[in-house]
């Protein structure tokens, strides 16, 4: 069976099938008739401070080596049970409808998480669909008094855990101990079971279909997360080839590990800086332990993501602040915020567009809410008297963006000098060269800059006029294509010309067939997924 491949490894073990609440399926035995609105409002109320309960729980249960992401995720859970677009429109449902608790929490819970599932063009805020069905799933829980069908605390040892989904709460009861494999029947590489898996060293596969009614617990299953291959019961012959590859795969993620900390260096002399890609300042122990020299991507757009208003910029300054103070002095790049027409954010009140990816976002977006901007860009010089914060700017297409955006910069260090609030005015300000013609131009933009970041993923997409999401064409995105790689060597060439250095932070730098071939070109940095650092660092240190 072929899956997605998520999290690499191979394991063998034993099937264990898990089913939790659906968030719909209770929702149902109360819906019959009007009911006392006053009860239903309580029950419900009494309902969210028990899963708020539940959830401090759980979060103190996390251990705290490798869970951070995992208690960062609970933490927003809490936030969002108080979220008016949840249960504060069931509670109004149950107030105007005299409807039950199960029934409004059920229909606010769909609505929401449709409006996430729908944003097909970004894959992690489509899987952000998740944590709301799994608030869903709690309440439902709570007020009916039901519980998942088997529980995830005490699996037998080598355990290949099967479900639909893995919420947050869901993989915060995993029994690390004993979880051989995650295999999931829907989701992706941002889903919760893939983070958790890649955070665990778990093999893993997802979008395997069916995967639950073509297996059984206690049978017997190969997972190999590097091809998203799935075997069930298979021939002892299969069991023995890949009881081998299992081994040889331990050794050599034991032998890539051993040089972490080897000097990123090709045969040739030159120094390369190896960057690791997160999303919180909790990716950051990992992407170290891996041997990440800096953070070459800091994206930031997922704090603004699951609330009803943006972070202000004192919580802001307080996460930029803990990521700058674990760097040290490693650069740690943060790209302001990304995001456009496409996603669904009430209190940006975006405006909806036939084409969002050639609309309003990113930068563009920036210029036209400018106190959103300013309380980041402040945010960041504050919190750059603590580590080498670099600033970067996403989907440039001009000298004048970039001109406005440093004008904008002068105008939040004026503001903080006259209230006498510290910040680093000297915090260096880059591009990302994601736009097809800002490469062409790469030459003009690069003096306005202290560094390039090529986003490949768009770059890609917006020079061959393919939709990286499109399934249907998929074949046709191509990063190696010759008007991308023509791109990608004039963007090198500009920013040496200009006396800059070049990084890469899509997907494409971490490709092992690229690397040899960026290397040539002259690039200076590669900024990786933190599970694919030594693996690129052991490429880099053996190309000429």
């Amino acid at each position: 069976m072929q899956g997605i491949p998520v999290s690499a490894g191979i394991a063998i073990g034993k099937a264990f099938l898990y089913e939790s609440v659906p968030p719909a399926s209770s929702g149902s035995k109360r819906t019959a008739l009007p009911v006392d609105s006053e009860t239903e409002r309580n029950r419900l109320e009494r309902a969210v401070a028990e899963a708020e309960r539940q959830l401090t729980e759980l979060i103190g249960r996390i251990p705290d080596a490798d869970g951070k992401q995992e208690a960062d995720i609970l933490n927003t859970q809490k936030y969002l049970l108080r979220d008016p677009e949840i249960t504060g429109a069931a509670d109004k449902a149950i107030k105007e409808r005299y409807i039950s608790a199960e029934q409004a929490v059920t229909e606010a819970v769909k609505e929401t998480a449709a409006v996430f599932s729908e944003m097909d063009d970004d894959p992690y805020l489509k899987e952000r669909s998740g944590d709301i069905e799994d608030i869903g799933r709690r309440l439902i829980s709570i007020l009916t008094g039901s519980g998942g069908a088997c529980s995830l605390a005490e699996l037998p040892p080598d355990s290949v855990v099967i479900a639909e989904t893995l919420g947050p709460s869901d993989t915060a009861q995993l029994d690390r101990t004993h979880a051989a494999a995650i295999i999931t029947e829907h989701g992706g590489p941002t889903s919760h079971a893939a983070i958790l898996a890649r955070t665990m060293e778990l093999p893993a596969v997802a979008g395997l279909q069916r995967i639950s009614s073509l297996a059984s617990d206690g049978d017997t299953i190969i997972v190999d997360g590097c091809t998203g291959r799935v075997f069930v019961n298979p021939e002892a012959s299969v069991v023995e080839e890949y009881m081998r590859k299992a081994g040889a795969y331990t050794e050599r993620k034991r032998e890539l590990r051993k040089n972490i900390h080897v000097p990123c260096r090709t045969k040739s002399g030159k120094n390369i800086l190896l960057a690791a890609n997160i999303g919180s300042s909790a990716d950051i122990d990992r992407a170290l332990e891996n041997g990440a020299e800096g953070v070459g991507l800091f994206r930031t757009e997922f704090l603004y993501l699951d609330r009803s208003a943006p972070p202000g910029e004192e919580e802001q300054y307080r996460i930029y602040r803990t990521a700058a103070e674990k760097m040290g002095t490693r650069p740690l790049v943060v790209r302001t915020l990304d995001i456009g027409g496409d996603k669904e954010i009430p209190y940006m009140h975006l405006p909806k567009e036939d084409n969002p990816f050639l609309g309003t976002r990113a930068i563009r977006l920036c210029f036209i809410q400018p106190e959103l901007f300013k309380t980041q860009l402040r945010a960041l010089l504050r919190a750059a008297v603590y580590g080498n914060i670099k600033i970067m700017f996403p989907m440039v297409s001009s000298a004048d963006d970039i001109l406005t955006a440093k004008r904008f910069i002068a105008e939040c260090a004026q503001e903080l000098t006259a209230e006498n609030k510290q910040y680093n005015a000297d915090a260096e300000t880059g591009i990302m060269i994601e736009i097809p013609a800002a490469a062409i131009i790469a030459e003009e933009l690069a003096p306005l800059c202290s560094f390039f970041s090529i986003g490949t993923n768009d770059l890609t997409q917006y020079t061959l006029a393919v939709d990286r999401t499109n399934e249907s064409l998929a074949s046709l995105y191509n990063p190696f294509h010759p008007a991308v790689l023509a791109l990608i060597r004039r963007t090198i060439e500009a920013a040496h010309k200009a006396g800059i250095p070049c990084a890469m932070c899509g997907e494409f730098a971490g490709n092992p067939e690229a690397v040899p071939q960026l290397l040539k070109y002259g690039l200076d940095e590669f900024s990786v997924s933190v599970s694919v650092l030594p693996e690129t660092r052991r490429l880099i240190t053996e190309a000429d």
